[in-house]
């Protein structure tokens, strides 16, 4: 019985940035459980898309770049119009940038709020009506410990407020759509072994203090983060909406 509640066939899921890292162990994980996998990213690019081929797993791919303001209907366009129905969302695509706070300009700043809240939101905005029609649906959010904690030792204020953002953003909806039959969560990592936290080598004395700061004394690896990705988007957490779930090793438990 309890097993069975982690499974997805037949269900639709969506996910952004869903080519590489967090997004791609997301779409394996959903993928194993059934799920019919619609992935978007700018390019495909690295292998990934045909990974989840050679697992015979039913995807498409829609490239999509995010910056623009039509592509999330468009995404959203795209899956109903390939499966009739968009029962789950990953809004996982993000990026992350450093740099001190005087050193921000209005690109800068741009670059970061357009991809990791403008687009959740549209994305979220988009997916609404269709899930109010199924009379279902469920939508996660890829959040961060930095919308919680002031982590050291990068300076990062952008990407924290954006991820604080994911967090508000999440609580807000699952309150204004549980009515709807549609549950909303986020997950927020922490330090995650992907290519965004491959660090340049000017940096890489960052990574002791990552380390030392959590308590596991490790980064996670993406498949860590995927199962409580599949937990959050199947009926095994039918009754959990609002709820940002922590995965950081213990780095914010001190």
């Amino acid at each position: 019985m309890f097993l069975e509640k982690y499974r997805l066939d037949g269900k639709v899921a969506l996910i952004t940035g869903g080519t590489r890292g967090i997004g791609l162990s997301i779409a394996h994980a959903l993928g194993e459980a059934g799920a019919k996998l619609v992935l978007t990213n700018r390019t495909n690019t690295n292998g990934g898309l045909d990974s989840l081929k050679k697992a015979n797993y039913d995807v498409s791919f829609f490239e999509a770049d995010l910056h623009d303001r039509s592509i999330p209907q468009k995404t959203i366009d795209y899956t109903l119009e390939n499966h009739g129905r968009v029962d789950i969302l990953v809004n996982n695509a993000g990026v992350a940038k450093h740099g001190e706070m005087e050193e921000y300009n209005d690109d800068f700043l741009d670059g970061i709020m357009n991809i990791n809240v403008d687009a959740v939101f549209r994305m979220c905005r988009s997916v609404i009506t269709p899930m109010k029609k199924q009379g279902e649906g469920v939508i996660l959010n890829i959040g961060s410990i930095s919308g919680l904690v002031s982590n050291i030792p990068q300076p990062q204020v952008a990407y924290n407020a954006s991820k604080a953002a994911v967090h508000m953003m999440t609580k807000s909806l699952a309150s204004d759509y549980a009515n709807q039959n549609i549950r909303v969560n986020a997950i927020a990592p922490g330090y995650v072994r992907t290519d965004m936290t491959n660090l340049p080598k000017e940096h890489e004395h960052w990574y002791p203090t990552w380390d030392r700061q959590t308590p596991m004394n490790r980064m996670a690896e993406t498949h860590e983060i995927a199962s409580a990705a599949l937990f959050l988007c199947s009926p095994a957490s039918s009754y959990v909406t609002g709820e940002v779930l922590v995965v950081d090793g213990g780095y914010t438990s001190r």
